[in-house]
């Protein structure tokens, strides 16, 4: 069964920087290649997509809230995915997801079929 594990979350200062960081454990499954989305979830809020790659051409998008500020990336050589984060705002707080899955989705998170457990990022002074 493939699982995928986030880590990196935390608590930070408002401005402050945080790098997420998702790999993948289970048969004949790899993120090389793999469309993977970035999501988050706030308390009261619905589920939003942040940033994805895609599967064919590994173009990147990013939800305007985080345009300029977060930039995913593959590490092939470590079969892992980042999300790096800065210049994070109080608003950014919310528990982020890593997705993956063999076909490219952008921000529809209901087709992605492998997620991970997701890790908490809060920022507050």
């Amino acid at each position: 069964q493939v699982q995928l594990v986030e880590s990196g979350g935390g608590l930070v200062k408002p401005g402050g920087s945080l790098r997420l960081s998702c790999v993948a454990s289970g048969p004949d499954f790899t993120l090389d290649g793999a469309a993977i989305g970035w999501f988050r979830q706030a308390p009261g809020k619905e589920r939003e997509g942040v940033a994805c790659i895609t599967n064919s051409d590994d173009n990147k998008y990013y939800a305007d809230s985080v345009k300029g500020r977060f930039a995913v990336s593959r590490d092939n050589a470590k079969h892992m995915v980042h999300l790096e984060m800065n210049n994070l705002k109080p608003e950014d707080t919310a528990v982020y997801y890593c997705a993956a899955d063999r076909n490219s989705h952008g921000f529809n998170w209901l087709n992605y079929r492998y997620w991970g457990q997701g890790t908490q990022v809060t920022v507050s002074s």
